[in-house]
């Protein structure tokens, strides 16, 4: 039943466990970029079980955008490493469907679609540690502005497995000049949500041609003494799973996230359910 909307500021205060409740009860279908501070967030891919393992390959050879922080038993929709009561097919506000390599639908409820032989990904995402920048007076301008993340295509390659390949998606956040490389070392300590930057300054060394017009997320304002400052995105794998024409599988939809109940400093890189 879905209750009464809230708005993402009724959230922000709230523990992850009641984001995720009023997430499943249809009360919230936003963005998840500031919320639950101090918890792990998670993008998602869920296919079929007889591609997962070249997936997951996939993501163990390029762990920079494709950091794995759960998996999940064939068939089982609860992820109960990252949180004792996520159900993945409400939990997320919204899910992109993709059949045979098109996206065929967004939703805020996959129970419809779920079926027995599919496996959840849950791979680190950079919100998480956009916490840890704003405890140390590191602006993070799309939260600033109540906006999502700005994501881009690049032109850097990744490292193929089995029909799974393509090119590097990023975030962009404008970062002080001054406060640049402590961005860098805070980030670092993060390598479940992407880790350190892979680039900085100029966006046409990784083929970016307009910071103003992002492919996904929201555009915003670079002030002078700011340079831009780029991270490994969990959109990656959404683009390369397209690519791939699978018969079905389900992303969240860009910043749209799963918040677990881990800590965001959490040690452990790779959660499987028992």
């Amino acid at each position: 039943m879905t209750r009464s909307a809230v708005s993402h500021a009724d959230l922000t205060t709230l523990s992850a466990h009641k984001v995720r409740a009023a997430i499943r009860e249809g009360a919230y279908g936003g963005h998840t970029a500031g919320l639950a501070a101090g918890k792990l967030q998670c993008n998602l891919a869920i296919l079929p079980e007889r591609y997962a393992l070249d997936f997951l390959r996939f993501c163990q050879r390029n762990p920079k955008p494709c950091p794995i922080v759960g998996v999940s038993d064939t068939g089982n929709p609860h992820l109960p490493t990252l949180g004792s009561n996520i159900d993945i097919r409400t939990d997320v506000s919204k899910y992109r469907v993709f059949r045979n390599g098109a996206l065929s639908e967004e939703i805020s409820d996959i129970s419809q679609v779920w079926a027995d032989d599919l496996v959840t990904v849950a791979l680190g995402c950079s919100f998480t540690f956009e916490n840890a920048l704003l405890r140390h007076q590191i602006p993070v301008r799309h939260i600033e502005d109540g906006k999502n993340v700005p994501m881009f295509r690049t032109n850097i390659d990744l490292v193929p497995a089995g029909q799974f390949s393509g090119k590097m998606v990023v975030t962009m956040r404008p970062i002080p000049q001054a406060q640049v490389a402590q961005a860098k070392e805070i980030s670092s300590r993060f390598p479940q949500a992407h880790g350190a930057p892979i680039a900085t300054g100029d966006p046409a060394q990784i083929g970016i041609a307009d910071l103003s017009r992002p492919d996904w997320g929201d555009g915003v304002q670079i002030r002078e003494g700011e340079v831009p400052v780029y991270w490994a995105c969990g959109v990656t794998p959404q683009n390369v799973l397209l690519d791939a024409g699978l018969p079905l599988c389900i992303t969240h939809s860009p910043g749209h996230m799963l918040i677990a109940d881990v800590a965001e400093d959490a040690e452990t890189t790779i959660l499987t359910t028992p």
